[in-house]
């Protein structure tokens, strides 16, 4: 027989629990993926990842949910600049609505690279770090290689044709240092990041520009420095963080991940609609862009995405077919790619703003080269001021391995029918007349992309080569020049693609395609089937040819150069 007291316990205690403060917890130690992994198996893999969508959406459920009292961020290096920017925007969101922030780490960047979180942990109202860290705070840096003389001793040439001197990718292989325009831009993108990140700090810890930049010459500071100069507020482990929460709301707060708060919250407040509801499409683009279906960017294991034309073209062809779609916001994330590639994917944008459909960018980290080719022919671009776009060029060459395979015993015969029937092999020089044929696609395609940025943007093909020539800018600096519209994340995105659409201000939104891991492994039923937009499963690839085995790309037009990090 069951004991009523107990009953009654029980009842009070889930009572307690329904009306028990909440503190929010976010953990960055593994970083934010902007979406799940196009691939089935990969997208099973990864459910236990924290997303983007889930960390937004909670923060803004939070803002108006009186039962969150605070949230609590344990930060670390696991973010871009342009997304920790996003993150920023909606902390301050949260602060606004009178919820307490609380940042802390261990240590921000031991040995250095610290600039990044900590420019993050400075979006909060008060900031934590563990005694022993440190605050590696300084600044920004951009390191490139030059491999010419490398792969000079190794017997490799590499032969390498683009549109024009700011390209400067092939300058990774064909160059030993910075040529003056190569230089000049890498110069200017990291000022620009310097300077947004030093006004944001000086901004948010109530310090003169002049201040922060002289502690960043100094840094990385140690934690008595940055606790005396008014970095951080406390100096304090893990337990006295979460012992100040307790304090502060008492001992009967609940913790609970933004992730998963904002599912549970969505489920117990989500009330039903007659009908079908409008919705805004949201279409995520993430990684190089390649023709045919999306999947692993790569052959290790650890590869990440790759946008695929079939699929990102597919769930617009879905996004338009279904009249619920009142907008479509389309999320890029990428360094670029094929140019046939993003031109494909630039005609569903074009295919959807003529059905009607207003499409809306937000760019990601990084959205350049092929990554702005996708973009520009949106009704509007949104992107961060530290998202690294442009670079309006292209690029197409391969690695001559000849001498490589002479000096370590390798012979190699051929026959072809054809006069240019090996023309990308690595195991011969372009002849005059393919030399021909590589300018006149160069020209082609340079003289389309910019001619489709002119016609996107509303500006004359002369202001567009200026801003062209394959250099990259930050998301401020485009803003500037038109290639931008405005500045800020992927909130800001859907709220521009609501009005657009004639949606109302708390309008859901839908991913597209629709579809569940399992469905994903369903083979469509035609081309315009929602299925028909999942991804391909890569397994662990293949390592494709000797150029690729030796890291130099062989034909990849419209590609971000070299391989960088802000940290």
């Amino acid at each position: 027989m069951v004991d009523p007291g107990t009953v009654v316990n029980v009842i009070k205690q889930a009572r307690d629990r329904r009306t028990a403060p909440l503190i929010l917890e976010l953990d960055l130690t593994e970083g934010i993926v902007e979406t799940a992994p196009a691939d089935p198996i990969s997208a099973i893999m990864s459910m236990r990842r924290t997303n983007l969508r889930d960390v937004l959406d909670g923060l803004r459920r939070a803002r108006s949910d009186h039962r969150v009292k605070a949230l609590v961020v344990k930060v670390t290096g696991g973010v871009g600049l342009a997304l920790a920017q996003e993150l920023r925007e909606a902390v301050g969101a949260l602060r606004e609505a009178g919820k307490l922030t609380v940042a802390w780490a261990e240590t921000f960047g031991e040995g250095g690279h610290g600039t990044v979180p900590f420019y993050l942990a400075t979006g909060f109202d008060k900031v934590y770090l563990q005694p022993t860290g440190e605050v590696g705070l300084t600044g920004v840096a951009l390191e490139e290689p030059f491999f010419a003389g490398a792969l000079e001793k190794a017997g490799v040439q590499p032969r390498f044709a683009k549109r024009y001197e700011y390209k400067t990718m092939a300058n990774t292989f064909m160059e030993k240092a910075y040529t003056p325009e190569h230089e000049e831009s890498s110069q200017r993108l990291v000022t620009s990041l310097g300077e947004q990140i030093t006004a944001g700090i000086a901004a948010a810890r109530d310090l003169p520009e002049d201040k922060v930049r002289d502690l960043t010459n100094r840094g990385p500071l140690l934690a008595g420095e940055a606790l005396e100069e008014g970095l951080v507020d406390h100096l304090g482990y893990r337990d006295e963080v979460y012992g100040f929460l307790r304090k502060e709301f008492g001992a009967e707060a609940q913790l609970r991940y933004v992730s998963r708060y904002n599912r549970t919250h969505g489920l117990t407040r989500r009330i039903p609609q007659p009908g079908r509801q409008d919705v805004v499409a949201l279409i995520n683009g993430q990684g190089p862009i390649r023709l045919g279906r999306s999947g692993r960017g790569g052959p290790l294991p650890n590869s990440g995405p790759a946008m695929g034309s079939d699929t990102v073209g597919a769930a617009f062809r879905a996004a338009v077919k279904d009249d619920r779609v009142k907008a479509i916001v389309f999320r890029v994330n990428s360094p670029g790619g094929s140019a046939v590639a993003s031109d494909a994917i630039w005609r569903e944008v074009v295919l959807a703003r003529r059905a009607g459909k207003p499409v809306v960018v937000s760019m990601g980290n990084v959205a350049a080269s092929g990554g702005y080719y996708v973009s520009m022919a949106a009704d509007t671009i949104v992107a961060q001021p530290g998202t690294i776009t442009g670079s309006i060029g292209v690029v197409v060459g391969k690695a001559v391995v000849n001498d490589l395979l002479d000096r370590i015993g390798i012979g190699l015969g051929s026959v072809a029918d054809g006069d240019h029937a090996r023309m990308f092999s690595a195991t011969k020089d372009f002849s005059d007349s393919e030399w021909e044929r590589i300018n006149a696609s160069l020209d082609t395609i340079y003289d389309d992309f910019t001619a489709k940025v002119a016609e996107g943007r509303e500006l004359s093909r002369e202001r567009v080569h200026e801003l062209a020539r394959g250099r990259v800018w930050t998301g401020a600096d485009a803003r500037d020049n038109g290639l931008v519209d405005e500045l800020g994340g992927i909130d800001r995105a859907l709220d521009l693609a609501r009005k657009k659409g004639g949606l109302a201000a708390d309008a859901p939104v839908r991913s597209y395609p629709h579809t569940s891991p399992l469905e994903r492994l369903r083979p469509p039923e035609s081309s315009e089937d929602r299925t028909a937009a999942s991804a391909r499963f890569d397994g662990w690839g293949s390592l494709g040819g000797l150029a690729a085995r030796l890291g130099l790309p062989s034909a990849g037009p419209l590609t971000l150069p070299g391989t960088w990090e802000i940290r």
